[in-house]
């Protein structure tokens, strides 16, 4: 696996041994970072890249201009993996590496109400593909408490795996499907408040 563009462009990426990874093709990655780019999204972003890997996603946004990413893995030899690639593109004091299961760690982050609360401007979630919708929507919901309205959520799914069921405040805006591969870009649904009109010049009786 290779980062294809941008300051580690053709950098090669340690995969995980003895992990049941699934890295995104180059061509899905060139097709959802210029998506990506022609939203604005990734210079200075703060990343967040669930179910890792060997952190394809996360370590090309970084070398497209993103400023910080948080990796997740549930596996000790996908972390040490993730470990070993912020070490050798020399991206360790950006990269944040978290073991354990993507449920408990978006749990354990500082509420919404915190000081220390965390939003993240860009959210990678490519979870195995047996992962179950309910699973993922779980997930989702969780994680829409460290959005804000110019985040964006990033679902990469099998095509035969129906759309992903957004729990309530988030919807999806665009979907595009690689063959075997679906990408569905994710945000918070903006909330439309309509006041009841003044009646005026009403007639009185």
């Amino acid at each position: 696996m290779r980062i294809i563009a941008g300051a580690h462009k053709g950098a090669r990426l340690s995969s995980p041994s003895g992990a049941n990874t699934r890295p995104t093709s180059d061509r899905v990655k060139e097709s959802l970072f210029s998506m990506l780019e022609g939203y604005g999204v990734l210079q200075a972003a703060n990343v967040l890249d669930l179910f890792a890997g060997s952190g394809g996603l996360g370590f090309e946004a970084m070398s497209r201009g993103a400023a910080q990413v948080d990796f997740v893995d549930s596996s000790l030899a996908a972390t040490r993996a993730l470990e070993s690639n912020a070490d050798k593109l020399g991206l360790d004091h950006s990269a944040e590496v978290h073991t354990g299961d993507v449920l408990h760690f978006l749990a354990g982050l500082p509420g919404p109400d915190d000081p220390e609360s965390r939003v993240f401007d860009l959210v990678f979630m490519d979870p195995p593909y047996p992962l179950g919708e309910d699973a993922v929507t779980q997930i989702l919901g969780r994680l829409s408490a460290h959005l804000d309205m110019e985040s964006i959520v990033v679902i990469e799914r099998a095509s035969r795996s129906p759309e992903p069921t957004m729990p309530e405040g988030l919807e999806v805006f665009r979907a595009k499907t690689f063959g075997e591969t679906a990408i569905h870009f994710v945000q918070l649904t903006a909330v439309q408040l309509t006041a009841e009109p003044d009646v005026v010049g009403a007639a009185e009786v």
